[in-house]
């Protein structure tokens, strides 16, 4: 954080159950959920609302997330389902690029 000159630090927490977290997850927050099978890939409307209220970036796991979990995730008011790729990204490729992307977007205003 020092070196990239970011005023607040990231914060880490435990692992915990997929379904804990995201009913936990601050209602006026966004969940920018990456899934391949979205056809939008655009997050300038959805953050340019938004750039006071929490912001995560859900990226799959090696094989993706379950059918189960994917509803889970997109009945949620405050999902917001992107593509990043045509192709599928590993789990490591995929969280750079998405939080690249979520960078980009927050920097335009």
């Amino acid at each position: 954080s020092e070196q990239s000159n970011r005023i607040s630090i990231p914060e880490v927490n435990n692992t915990e159950l997929l379904k804990k977290f995201l009913f936990q997850f601050p209602k006026n927050g966004s969940l920018i959920f990456c899934d391949i099978n979205s056809n939008q890939n655009s997050l300038k409307n959805i953050l340019e609302k938004n750039t006071d209220n929490p912001i995560c970036i859900l990226v799959g796991p090696e094989g993706d997330f379950s059918e189960s979990e994917r509803k889970i995730i997109i009945d949620l008011k405050q999902t917001y389902a992107i593509s990043l790729s045509k192709n599928i990204l590993k789990a490591e490729t995929a969280a750079l690029s998405a939080i690249t992307i979520v960078n980009y977007y927050l920097n335009l205003s």
